[in-house]
Order: structure tokens, then sequence, then C-alpha cells
């Protein structure tokens, strides 16, 4: 079953003025329960726009979103409870943080979903777990941790109110790569562990590449392509032309494949390219110029 669904998903914005700019025009897509997804295109494709729509941030203009089954703008009595089901980390959390302490800011949404306290406690040291910050670090003020357990708080903080789908805009923006990596790792724990839909807007195709299940492309506030990791990887050469770059690794093996080698261009991961490698040694290949 999908847990998010559009039918023909548009937004515009400043409508009836000089100003009026079309951000997603009729989108339509399913996103299963349980899985991880990609969503990538460039500044302007409108990507944060839709994702922004997927918790009610913003109300489309034209056309429908389910969440787990219900339309979301039906009844708006139901409105907020829907929006518990989706959990939005924005890019920069960590520059929405105000409490006192780090156990306060995760505790503030679960609060507002009015849990008990004992329930509250349990989701914030459950939360605090998943992300690795100490008991120590959750009693600190937020302000006094680096920028990376910032992060960790903040995400923290969504992680508590058990969203069924957890969304991520740039999650690891501004972290340096051993920051990055260990943010990316606790992601994809936690959607081994309690199996959610998480989606993950990204820049980083290596990223996207590594961890995700699918990918959707935005181009000109339009779904350009969404599909597996593999079939859309496939697709180097238009994706490059929307102005996108491939991971690294992709755009080696389909040199070396114009070049003449024997090689499967469509390689995304290191971990893939190694496999391929070894594959061409043991069958006598030459993969030497």
């Amino acid at each position: 079953m999908a847990v998010i669904k559009t039918e023909n998903l548009s937004h515009v914005y400043s409508e009836g003025t000089p100003f009026v700019k079309t951000a997603i025009e009729n989108i339509n897509i399913e996103i299963e329960e349980g899985q991880m997804v990609g969503v990538i295109g460039h500044t302007g494709s409108g990507k944060s726009t839709l994702i922004q729509h997927f918790n009610g941030l913003l109300q489309p203009t034209s056309g429908k979103i389910y969440i787990d089954g219900e339309d979301m703008w039906a009844d708006k009595n139901k409105l907020r409870d829907i929006r518990f089901k989706v959990g939005l980390v924005f890019q920069y959390p960590e520059y929405q943080l105000f409490e006192e302490t780090c156990y306060k800011d995760i505790a503030f949404g679960p609060k507002n979903m009015g849990l008990p306290d004992d329930e509250i406690d349990k989701r914030v040291r459950e939360a605090a777990a998943f992300v690795n910050l100490s008991e120590e670090q959750l009693m600190k003020s937020p302000f006094e941790l680096s920028g990376g357990q910032k992060r960790r708080v903040a995400i923290a903080g969504v992680l508590a109110m058990k969203p069924k789908v957890l969304i991520l805009d740039e999650p690891t923006a501004g972290l340096d790569p051993k920051g990055r990596d260990r943010i990316l790792g606790q992601i994809k724990e936690y959607h081994q562990e309690e199996k959610n839909t998480v989606l993950i807007v990204s820049h980083s195709m290596e990223d996207v590449a590594k961890f995700a299940q699918k990918v959707l492309v935005m181009n000109r506030s339009k779904v350009f392509l969404y599909d597996t990791v593999e079939a859309v990887f496939a697709h180097a050469k238009e994706i490059s032309e929307i102005g996108l770059a491939v991971p690294q690794i992709t755009q080696i093996f389909a040199e070396l494949k114009k070049r003449g080698y024997d090689v499967n261009p469509d390689v995304y991961t290191i971990e893939a390219a190694k496999a391929e490698l070894i594959r061409l040694l043991e069958e006598g290949g030459n993969i030497s110029a």
C-alpha cells in the first residue's frame, strides 16, 4: 500500500500576481510503505515545495495528496493527526532548537501530541539513543554542542514523534565527511530497525546511490524520473543533460565502456565497482590500457 500518493498535484506561488510561479505541476507518484527514497533535483526544480505538501505545510493549488490512504485536505479537523504521521526535518534544523536542554527540545513534539509523561520520557531516550546522544548531552543546552550534535538533536526531536514517514531535507548539508557519514549511517540504521518510510532530499548522488531504494528526480517542476536506483542511474546521459551529475563511479564505468572495455556501465557504488572489476579479471578480461 502507498503511504504517500499524489494525484495531479500542482502548486502555484503568488497566483493572480505578476510574480506567479508554478513550483510543481501535475505530480503523480506513489511511495510504498517501508521504502527509502532519494529525492534529487537542481535548485528550483520543485523538490522542496513537493515535500512540504507531504505534511501539510503547503496546501495544493490543485490535485490531491493521500497519506496512509487518507485524503489530507478532505477534512481539516483531521489534518493535525495526519501531520503527526509525517515528520519533516528541514535543512539546517539545528537553527530551530530553542529549549533550555536537549531533552526538552526532543520532548517538544511528543508533548504537543498530548502523550503522558512516562511515554514522552521513553520516546526521548529512545530517539536520543538512535542518534547516539549521551545522558550527559541530553541535559546540556543544545547551544553547547557541536554543529553535528545539534543536527542529531533536531533529528531526534522528529524521531520521538514516531512518524510513519520521515523526510529529511539535505540532512548532511554543511557537515564534514565524518559528520555526514555518521548522520547517514544513523538514518540507515533507523530505517532498517523501524521499517518506516524515509525520504532523503539530497544533492549528493553518491549518498542517494548508497542508501536509497528508489530515486525521484525532479526537473522544471515535474517528475523527470521515478524508479529504482539502478533504473534511474542507467539514464546517466539524460540526467547529466538536465544539469545533474550521476555518481563519479558511474561516470568512470561509462567512460570505460566507451573506450571498449567489457564492463557494465550501470555501476553506482564502490562495492558494485569492485565486484564488476573482479568479475572482469576472473573472466580474463583486459582492464589495462
